[in-house]
């Protein structure tokens, strides 16, 4: 078992402890949070050790857990890495993409592994279809949140949007071409509200949209590509494949079949693949310890987190414009 620690006791930072504790591939070492008196309630409500400083934190461990707010990212994954430890940064990976190549540069430095917390990765619903994505050339989110305070500090994009772009990214195998969007602020300084149009060189497009004001939740994303049609709703952790093939010479009564103009016929069939329900929390933090253990590659790697966030940037600065 690995000895973890988290930086960050705040609302995801209990969840992540929790989780940990329960976890049979870490050992949970304790905490620290900046806010000595936060740390102190959840430490005596909880019974998690309260650290009072980062440094004797870092000695103790093999891994820290940073859930702290992204200004820090930078300045705790430094500081773990220069002390040799391996290092889960939750999303987004910095609060700048020079912030983070510098973490996968350190990293590359001090040998150690690192990922991102892109949980959308991990939901059941996109496991269970994501071998089923092959070249998709139009994708379609929405991904629309009832207000929360929380997350007003960051634009919507690195708020909600990010999640997104991750999950484009890592099906769409091929470099980001071009990148328009607009944004709206409503009750914030930053956009609530944003669309984006992501043209990819392979000739892929994505048309993404993000609030955090909106009346009701939504995250789906729709993938359309040569032959089949790819729902997966990230909400409610369901998918809804449509394909098409070839119609038999003899279709049965029930068949669904197409024919076009040029008289070439078709055959609609579903496939609705398994979801298996699982805590895609704590699946991304005991992958990362498999990644450690075994020595591979982590499932988000550093540099997945930071072409996210450089995507999103694109985002907001053509949202600007």
């Amino acid at each position: 078992m690995l000895k973890v620690g988290v930086l960050g006791a705040g609302h995801l930072g209990k969840i992540h402890l929790r989780l940990l504790q329960q976890s049979e591939k870490y050992e949970l070492v304790g905490f620290y949070d900046e806010n000595h008196e936060n740390g102190e309630k959840i430490a005596k409500e909880f019974g998690y050790k309260q650290f009072h400083t980062i440094a004797t934190l870092l000695h103790a461990v093999d891994v820290i857990d940073i859930v702290t707010p992204t200004l820090s990212h930078y300045k705790c994954a430094k500081v773990a890495i220069k002390s040799g430890k391996h290092v889960f940064i939750e999303k987004p990976i910095s609060n700048s993409v020079a912030e983070a190549e510098e973490i996968i540069a350190l990293s590359k430095e001090y040998n150690i592994k690192g990922q991102v917390g892109h949980v959308e990765r991990f939901n059941p619903a996109f496991l269970a279809t994501k071998d089923l994505i092959e070249n998709p050339m139009f994708i379609e989110t929405h991904r629309l949140a009832e207000f929360n305070p929380r997350g007003t500090d960051v634009p919507v994009v690195l708020d909600l949007m990010i999640h997104d772009i991750d999950v484009i990214l890592s099906v769409v195998k091929s470099k980001v071409k071009t990148v328009n969007a607009s944004g709206v602020s409503i009750l914030s300084e930053t956009p609530d509200i944003a669309n984006a149009r992501i043209e990819f060189e392979n000739g892929c497009v994505a048309n993404l949209t993000s609030s955090r004001i909106s009346l009701k939740n939504m995250r789906k994303t729709r993938f359309f590509q040569k032959d089949a049609y790819i729902s997966v709703d990230f909400l409610e952790k369901k998918c809804e494949v449509v394909k098409m093939k070839d119609a038999p010479e003899n279709p049965g009564d029930f068949d669904m079949i197409l024919q076009n103009a040029e008289g070439i016929r078709k055959q609609i069939y579903f496939a609705n693949p398994d979801v298996s329900q699982n805590n895609a929390i704590l699946d991304e933090l005991e992958t990362f310890a498999d990644a450690i253990n075994n020595d591979t590659t982590p499932v988000v790697t550093l540099e997945d987190g930071t072409e996210a966030l450089r995507v999103a940037y694109q985002i907001i600065e053509s949202s600007k414009k």
